[in-house]
């Protein structure tokens, strides 16, 4: 009797022992939690939204412009060279000066030349004497007509000999071909020189030319005669010039056109100095301007995510003029589309939208 009792006391500990365990798994586990055999459902794609700001298309009034870097350069510019060889004997310039045209800036030795030239001289004018006295035979029939051709060739020979001695005497004076101001002198008086020698250098600084380059978009409205404006480096006045020139082609690695335009220059601009150039083109009333972060780069297009009935729509635009904020949209958005400029990365197209702020 009491082995019985004792077997039916463990018993009861034993299924008390079992419900006590069970319910601690329970309630470690959760009521709400699922089953860790069944697998959690996805959220559905497209349920997800983000918040986001959003900026509603206007039309604004913008003044139409371009700007690019540029270099201003001299109006004319050459390097001194002599075109012969030889010692220099006279430097008759003063460097960084302004020269006339014509004006005599070297002198290189010439006393052999002109030696040649008086010989020269001479004998030519022996040939005219023996000419003239052949002349007189001839009419006597004294002489033969070949003799006297003969003479008479040999006097034009000594005049294109003259005349050749001339002109290498000419190549001993280094004259300014135009108005400019002289550079730094290369060499001193009595140096020997040739024509790879560069003496010095002679710029025109007044006008100035100024180049730069533009896009090939705006190829067809970019013309003659067209105002630029542009700020030299270091400077903070603004100069004016107009459109003179463009190259006619365009350049196939960059995608621009060069343009050159000209500007005079009230004395304290020098050639060389970078300029950042603005041409004004026309007044836009209605132009598309939309913050540039709203646009996503791609590999060959552009795009916005417009907010189209609470959800994200991609659409493909393309851009024009920038300022430091702002981008111009010239196809793709129309006024009144409203467009996300934060969380664009997180959106995806048919995602809801929530909106933090609508500018």
């Amino acid at each position: 009797m009491r082995n019985k009792t004792f077997r039916i006391v463990l018993l009861f500990l034993a299924l008390a022992l079992a419900g006590f365990l069970i319910y601690k798994m329970t309630a470690k586990s959760g009521p709400n939690e699922p089953d860790a055999a069944t697998p959690a459902k996805a959220p559905a794609r497209g349920g997800r939204s983000t918040l986001s700001d959003a900026y509603v298309v206007k039309p604004v009034k913008l003044d139409q412009a371009i700007e690019a870097s540029g270099t201003l350069q001299a109006n004319e510019e050459i390097e001194v060279k002599p075109e012969i060889s030889g010692r220099i004997t006279g430097l008759y310039f003063k460097e960084g000066t302004q020269v006339s045209k014509g004006a005599l800036l070297v002198k290189i030795y010439d006393e052999d030349l002109k030696a040649q030239l008086q010989k020269l001289q001479l004998q030519q004018q022996l040939a005219k004497t023996t000419l003239e006295r052949q002349e007189n035979l001839l009419k006597i029939n004294g002489i033969s007509r070949q003799d006297v051709d003969v003479t008479r060739n040999q006097v034009s020979a000594y005049d294109a000999d003259i005349a050749y001695t001339r002109t290498q005497l000419q190549k001993t004076e280094l004259r300014a071909p135009f108005n400019g101001r002289l550079g730094l002198r290369n060499i001193s008086l009595g140096a020997i020189v040739a024509p790879t020698t560069i003496i010095t250098t002679l710029q025109q600084i007044d006008p100035l030319k100024v180049d730069f380059s533009i896009p090939e978009k705006y190829r067809t409205i970019v013309k003659q005669g067209d105002a630029v404006m542009f700020r030299a480096a270091g400077d903070t006045n603004t100069y004016k010039g107009s459109i003179y020139a463009r190259d006619p082609q365009i350049d196939v690695a960059t995608r621009t056109i060069r343009i050159r335009a000209m500007v005079p220059n009230p004395g304290n601009l020098l050639p060389g100095t970078f300029a950042r150039v603005t041409i004004f083109l026309k007044d836009m009333p209605d132009a598309i301007m939309i913050p540039s972060q709203a646009v996503i780069p791609g590999t060959r297009n552009k795009t916005v995510i417009v907010a189209d009935s609470g959800k994200a729509k991609m659409v493909v635009v393309e851009t024009g003029i920038r300022d430091e904020n702002n981008v111009q949209i010239t196809s793709g958005l129309n006024i009144g589309d409203t467009i996300i400029t934060t969380g664009i990365m997180q959106l995806r197209a048919g995602m809801p939208i929530k909106y933090n702020k609508v500018q």
